[in-house]
């Protein structure tokens, strides 16, 4: 079972660094406070990985046929690249991260899917997309309704922070629902864990990476592109949520810092496209390149060398 440990340290690079796509907004406006955000988060992930996180396993196994020794392999080298750039305070992509190690080791085998591995980038490409026109559509319709209603600004207030924590928490449980594939799914696919125990350990990893590593990313997501009051946070929150739940139920693990990087650009592109703090945005993208090509290279070599 030692084979399983580097699934253990992707899922908490994962947490650290994905957890800031759900609060991270709400804590940089002020409107949660870190450690209520945490605690929501690690909770609800941990709920959503154990209730719908199976859906997505399948997807992520069949990518390719590895061993225990290249599984163990593959989750290491997407971990790796995961924490470098939560260090960096990037967000990445957890599922770009073990797709590409898993095909670094498919290459060397011959075993990669690669019509699977079409439906995920298609998905890959649809998840900013999606984020987009749902955080625009919901924006522009919920403020025109706040706007005609006769609710005074202390009401208000009180409706943002309530509804920053119940669409962070359901925000949480997609995450765990999505995401926990990415973490134990290789797994799965290589015989090891049954798809409900790996779902159990994956959501658990994700937790404990949540409550002890998060806060650094949390604030690039929440300030570092576009400037946010807390009506954009809960809007932000709500359309991510949702466009990873529409995923998880395709069963196509996706990433959720592309869900709500998307969601707050829709945000930006409601008022003036001049707030949309782009010198980020191409970093955080770069990070997007670089996360796939970096896990990939980081599974192959040692499984062509080595192994």
């Amino acid at each position: 079972m030692w084979t399983i440990l580097s699934g253990i340290f992707l899922g908490w690079s994962l947490g650290a660094n994905d957890s800031a796509n759900i609060f991270g907004t709400g804590v940089a406006t002020g409107t949660v406070r870190y450690r209520t955000a945490i605690l929501l988060t690690a909770f609800f992930v941990l709920v959503g990985a154990v209730l719908e996180g199976p859906k997505c396993m399948r997807t992520v196994g069949e990518l390719s046929s590895v061993l225990p020794k290249e599984a163990f392999i593959c989750a290491l080298a997407a971990a790796v690249t995961m924490t470098l750039l939560t260090i960096l305070a990037v967000p990445a992509s957890a599922s770009q991260a073990i797709v590409g190690a898993i095909l670094g080791a498919g290459l060397i085998s011959g075993t990669a899917d690669f019509s699977q591995l079409y439906k995920i980038v298609v998905c890959w490409v649809f998840t900013p997309i999606a984020g987009i026109t749902i955080s625009y559509s919901l924006y522009r319709i919920l403020y025109f309704l706040l706007q005609r209603s006769a609710l005074g600004i202390t009401t208000r207030n009180l409706i943002y922070s309530t509804g920053i924590l119940v669409t962070g928490s359901y925000g949480a449980y997609c995450l765990g629902s999505n995401n926990v594939a990415n973490v134990t799914g290789v797994y799965v696919g290589a015989g090891i864990l049954t798809s409900e125990t790996a779902a159990l350990i994956g959501g658990l990893s994700i937790a404990f990476g949540v409550l002890t590593y998060s806060r650094k990313v949390m604030m690039t997501v929440g300030k570092g592109i576009v400037p946010l009051d807390p009506f954009s946070a809960l809007i932000a929150v709500l359309a991510a949520a949702l466009t990873l739940h529409i995923f998880t139920q395709i069963g196509v693990p996706v990433s959720s810092s592309q869900a709500v990087v998307g969601a707050i650009v829709g945000i930006g592109l409601v008022g003036d496209v001049r707030t949309v703090q782009f010198r980020m945005l191409m970093k955080i993208s770069g990070g997007w390149i670089m996360t796939p090509l970096t896990a990939g290279i980081l599974a192959y070599v040692p499984i062509r060398w080595i192994l």
